[in-house]
């Protein structure tokens, strides 16, 4: 997606201009908040016999189950079993379908305005992340913010 259509994308809906910043793989990602339901800390969650390993568990979220998923392996990020961070739960739609899920966080941030203006482009070739599931980036200080694309970054893998 190059800057205008990153740009785009987040000017559509003023509120997309609010992001919710997390870490994983000491990585800053920006998760439009939108999408965001709540954030809670780590609770019990239950494996799944031969699920995918994006998303590989179930948790109990106030009474409703939901699949937690490890964006690591479609991030191309180190997967590691121990993860204690934070669990940001979502509300995705994809389509006319609506759903809920939750993702494993190293660490919860900020919420911060973005600029649509400020989004950078990843380059063609060469960027360690998938352009279908990072729209963008966007400089803060010294540190790069990679800005999600739910709807891609979520949707179930296909059976093969």
């Amino acid at each position: 997606m190059t800057q205008s259509s990153a740009a785009t994308v987040l000017a559509e809906e003023d509120s997309n201009s609010i992001a919710l910043i997390i870490r994983v793989c000491g990585e800053a990602l920006a998760i439009p908040v939108t999408h965001v339901h709540e954030v809670i800390d780590p609770i019990p969650r239950t494996r799944v016999p031969r699920a995918s390993s994006f998303a590989p568990w179930l948790i109990n979220v106030r009474g409703a189950v939901v699949p937690l998923v490890d964006v690591r392996q479609r991030l191309r990020m180190p997967v590691h079993a121990a993860n204690e961070g934070r669990v940001v739960v979502l509300d995705i739609t994809l389509g006319a379908e609506s759903f809920r899920l939750a993702m494993l966080a190293d660490e919860v941030q900020e919420v911060i305005d973005i600029d649509p203006g400020a989004i950078e482009s990843l380059p063609e070739n060469g960027s360690p992340w998938p352009s279908n599931y990072v729209t963008g980036a966007l400089r803060r200080g010294d540190d790069l913010i990679l800005l999600l694309d739910p709807e891609n970054l979520f949707r179930p893998e296909q059976a093969a």
